[in-house]
């Protein structure tokens, strides 16, 4: 099998990154990284246990597919005619001078934003605490669909610049997680809507290597009441060991928070210090991988919806944007780079939510307007 026929960016990409995220987590414990220490062996088998769910829910829409025969009543609404209303008022949202329109607003919302701070919150950690304002919530949710969308649908080099424009400006910010989703979305719906050669796609996944351990490194150095020794490579082993390390502890406590952390995803709170504070005992904002927040809140039957779940809807999106592509595309893209990210962070972002309901939307309406 040639390199090109090989679809890199399948929902099984997950279970290569997870694989990858431990093999970095045992380096950082065989180095004794700041005297780490090995975890607990059982916090892998929730790992696999988590990845096995993950699968399930990845493979599961083949047996939908298997026996289409029995849904077709629920799945068979051929169009009749023209698009109806509704289908045609959707159109308008990917309008490209619409699309345009929001990218530039949120820059500049983003560049206000900054400004409002005063200051760099990357090279300051108490600039990088306030620096997820309101103007950022509308900013971001609307820039990255927006960005997506304009790059899938309409081939121009200029909506490149604005990729690099909204890099910056939201780097700025010092979150490791929106500079890389903003990064691995644009390159996974590059990747699907050009022919890109095989130099270009190790470029691009080199460039999304080199930023984002520059980016964690600046931010972590630059963080006024820590003291850092570790040089920015071994910086890389030890989170994913330290995050690693806070699993095993809440493996050892399953079901503490009893639901709060998800309800703090839907409201004002901050499922991170929770998970801190409940996990470590202080208050700090703690990763715990992508099966820590679904155990501290529901034990291993959380653990496994919750993996089911997000196996099953990247595929359900993959299939339809293999189909459709263009807009399907750019909402894929968008779910599976932050799916990748949470893998070390854990998933307590309202906003990634709103993607991914975003992109079941478009699945329910692709089905109930092209499904035979």
């Amino acid at each position: 099998m040639k390199a090109r026929e090989i679809d890199l960016f399948s929902p099984y990409i997950v279970l290569v990154v997870i694989g990858l995220y431990i093999a970095l987590a045992l380096v950082g414990f065989e180095k004794h990284l700041r005297n780490l220490q090995y975890p607990d062996p059982v916090t892998f088998g929730y790992m696999l246990l988590g990845s096995l769910f993950f699968l399930l829910g990845v493979v599961f829409p083949w047996f939908i597919h298997r026996y289409s025969g029995h849904l077709k009543t629920f799945f068979n609404k051929p169009p009749t005619g023209g698009d109806p209303t509704w289908y045609s008022r959707l159109k308008y949202l990917v309008d490209e001078r619409l699309l345009l329109g929001i990218v530039i607003s949120s820059l500049l919302l983003q560049g206000i934003n900054l400004y409002l701070l005063g200051g760099i919150p990357l090279l300051s950690g108490y600039l990088k605490f306030k620096a997820t304002t309101d103007l950022w919530r509308i900013a971001y949710p609307l820039f990255l669909p927006a960005l997506n969308l304009l790059i899938a649908k309409y081939h121009r080099k200029l909506y490149y610049l604005l990729f690099l424009i909204g890099l910056v400006l939201f780097g700025l910010s010092g979150y490791r997680t929106t500079t890389l989703a903003i990064i691995i979305s644009v390159f996974i719906t590059t990747y699907y809507t050009r022919r890109l050669k095989t130099t270009h796609i190790l470029g691009f996944i080199s460039f999304i290597v080199i930023i984002g351990i520059m980016v964690g490194y600046i931010a972590v150095k630059a963080i006024e009441w820590q003291q850092w020794s570790l040089n920015p490579f071994d910086l890389v082993f030890y989170r994913a060991a330290f995050t690693t390390m806070v699993l095993s502890k809440i493996v050892a406590m399953q079901g503490a928070t009893g639901g709060d952390l998800f309800l703090q995803i839907f409201s004002s709170g901050h499922p991170r210090v929770t998970v801190g504070c409940t996990a470590l005992g202080y208050k700090a904002c703690i990763t715990s991988t992508i099966f820590g927040p679904a155990l501290l809140d529901f034990g291993a039957f959380g653990l496994t919806i919750q993996m089911f779940i997000i196996g099953f809807a990247l595929r359900m999106v993959y299939n339809v944007q293999k189909l459709k592509n263009g807009a399907f595309t750019a909402l894929y893209s968008i779910i599976l780079a932050h799916t990748l990210i949470w893998i070390e962070t854990g998933p307590t972002d309202i906003t990634v939510w709103f993607f991914y309901a975003l992109a079941l939307f478009g699945v329910v309406v692709f089905w109930y307007r092209y499904s035979k």
